[in-house]
């Protein structure tokens, strides 16, 4: 079984395929014609992150592939349906970095509740601002919760212990999967919650999060996002921003990556992280060992 490698995997991961006796090819940081040219040589799979993308100009290339596996959750960078209509089987690996999505979002949390990033610059710039910054406890807060997949219960869970109140939204689920979380519509969710939280796919329709739900927001409300870029409308965001509708934004991932933003990038109410909810050491080493599960399981399906 011969794989090609197209973003950074777990060196523990690449060995275990190699001493399975796959043939590993790594190539990284292709075009999109350098990855269709590379396909066109002939693999049975292929694994990628966040930074290639699958388009159906490289499925077409391909001589072979059977199986395109996402080192991550997403399949947003992979043209799914038309990868199956060419018999292409397409997996992913959901479980591996929910733990440490979830810390992130809640270190958001903290980090706007206390403004830890403004407090850092300004100790940074020499000042002593100790009356400026008058924080917030999480205790006793409603976090609303959009999406409660495996991430959105994750950070119910953590928030729970924090003291706080948990109300959560799904349109695919009805019934809470957490008995201490309360399934509301989205509306209410906007209205009761101190902290919005989203854990949802990107929706090829538009912004789950526009100017007409951060209308509906509580005032001094926060919107934390490390789900998918998109999912919030940058612009509604900034406007609530400078208003004052919003005290602040937390934000892992972004309408263009990298940003470009500038104005959203320097605003003072918004904590930033580069699209790192999977960057950890645990998250990584179990993203490789589930790769690695899927395409021994596949070789030996095959």
């Amino acid at each position: 079984m011969k794989v090609l490698i197209c973003d950074p995997l777990a060196e523990s991961a690449i060995a275990r395929l190699k001493e399975a006796g796959l043939e590993v090819v790594e190539r990284t940081g292709m075009s999109p014609e350098e990855l269709a040219a590379e396909l066109a040589k002939g693999y049975d799979a292929v694994v990628v992150r966040s930074a290639t993308k699958v388009r159906k100009a490289a499925i077409d290339a391909a001589v072979g592939l059977k199986l395109i596996v996402r080192a991550g959750v997403g399949l947003d960078n992979i043209d799914v349906e038309y990868a199956r209509e060419k018999g292409i089987q397409v997996r992913n690996t959901p479980r591996a970095s929910t733990d440490s999505v979830a810390e992130l979002a809640l270190a958001h949390m903290l980090a706007l509740a206390r403004a830890l990033p403004q407090a850092t610059i300004s100790l940074r710039e020499g000042k002593w601002e100790k009356k400026t910054f008058k924080g917030i406890e999480l205790a006793g807060k409603t976090l609303g919760v959009v999406g409660i997949g495996r991430i959105g219960q994750a950070v119910a869970k953590r928030a729970l212990c924090l003291g706080m109140r948990v109300i959560a939204f799904d349109k695919f689920v009805k019934e809470s999967p957490l008995p201490q979380v309360r399934m509301v519509s989205l509306e209410e969710l906007l209205r009761e919650a101190d902290f919005v939280t989203l854990h949802v796919p990107a929706d090829p329709a538009g912004p789950v999060i526009g100017e007409q739900e951060i209308a509906r927001m509580k005032e001094g409300a926060y919107l934390i996002n490390c789900a998918r870029g998109g999912v919030i409308d940058e612009s509604a965001l900034l406007a609530a921003l400078d208003s004052g509708k919003l005290a602040g934004a937390g934000l892992d991932v972004f309408e263009e990556e990298p940003p470009t933003n500038m104005e959203l990038l320097r605003h003072p109410k918004v904590s930033l992280t580069p699209h790192i909810g999977a960057q950890t050491k645990e998250a990584q080493a179990r993203v490789g060992d589930e790769v690695v599960d899927i395409l021994l399981e596949f070789e030996r399906s095959s």
